[in-house]
């Protein structure tokens, strides 16, 4: 017998939650994940967390291509039991649907990034890569913490494998050429 005075939500349904029971369940925390049916909830952020994922942010915002978009923070429907909230994901324009959107489709994602903390690391370096490739989601990438500098880790699917290919290590600078053309300092967090 559950306690009445506590949330619904402490014990999943049969089965597990699906991604749209995210969207109706009362007084979940805030940036609550789901992956493989069980919510996931997220501990406070670092400040390296937070000042690198605004350093991407600001960056793709500014060199992203038109019909593309950069969002923090939104989470990702990758498939009925799986909808992670990426760090920060980049979706195609036309994708968007209003201001009311909780949710983006795995189909219109280009890219994802996942900055790792401490509490996250096996999620970050390995489950959410697999759900990512599995939904079809070319490129990713991940931010590791190295002495407060970042190292970014730059993959990029194989369609024979169905599997993340890495692509490169960038340490001072990201400098790519896809998805698009990406030149970011990634020293400017030592200034913030």
């Amino acid at each position: 017998m559950t306690d009445p005075q506590l949330p619904g939500w402490l014990v999943p349904p049969p089965g597990g939650f699906t991604a749209e029971d995210l969207d109706h369940i009362p007084d979940l925390p805030a940036h609550t994940e789901l992956l493989d049916g069980s919510l996931v909830f997220v501990s406070p952020q670092k400040d390296f967390h937070s000042v690198i994922t605004d350093v991407l942010v600001t960056a793709l915002r500014r060199l992203t291509p038109a019909d593309l978009r950069v969002r923090r923070e939104m989470s990702v429907v990758l498939g009925p039991r799986q909808r992670p909230e990426p760090d920060v994901v980049v979706i195609r324009a036309e994708a968007l649907a209003g201001p009311d959107v909780t949710a983006y489709q795995a189909a219109d994602v280009v890219l994802v990034v996942e900055v790792v903390s401490p509490d996250s690391e096996t999620r970050d370096r390995e489950r959410k890569p697999q759900l990512y490739a599995a939904a079809g989601i070319r490129h990713f990438w991940r931010v590791e913490q190295n002495d407060g500098k970042a190292t970014v880790y730059v993959y990029e699917l194989d369609p024979a494998t169905s599997a993340y290919a890495l692509m490169g290590i960038h340490h001072d600078k990201l400098q790519l050429s896809l998805p698009f053309e990406v030149g970011i300092d990634l020293t400017e967090i030592e200034r913030l």
